[in-house]
């Protein structure tokens, strides 16, 4: 009788140890989840302010102003403009005169 209460009280001892392990590797789980979930919260915070980035350098005004500030474009005036009118046998092509 005498051992196997101390086979019980040790297999409850083992039982116990390995339940407080258990619980601590859950909550360290849940730790990492949690920092996953807040990393993948800001990670998906910066991609919208890329793309708000992107969309405010692509708009036609900003990229006006780079041209003409940036690389010193002009715009298109009347007067410097070269038409070129086609005439109508240069305007077919070769061989279906």
């Amino acid at each position: 009788m005498g051992r196997l209460c101390i086979l019980v009280a040790g297999v409850l001892m083992i039982s116990a140890i390995s339940l407080v392990t258990a619980r601590y590797q859950a909550r360290q789980l849940y730790v990492e989840l949690d920092r996953s979930k807040t990393q993948a919260l800001n990670y998906d915070i910066e991609w919208r302010q890329l793309q708000l980035d992107r969309a405010e350098q692509a708009r036609n005004a900003n990229v006006d102003k780079l041209a003409r500030e940036q690389l010193k474009m002009t715009s298109i005036v009347p007067d410097r403009t070269i038409y070129i009118n086609q005439s109508a046998s240069s305007a077919t092509p070769r061989g279906e005169k």
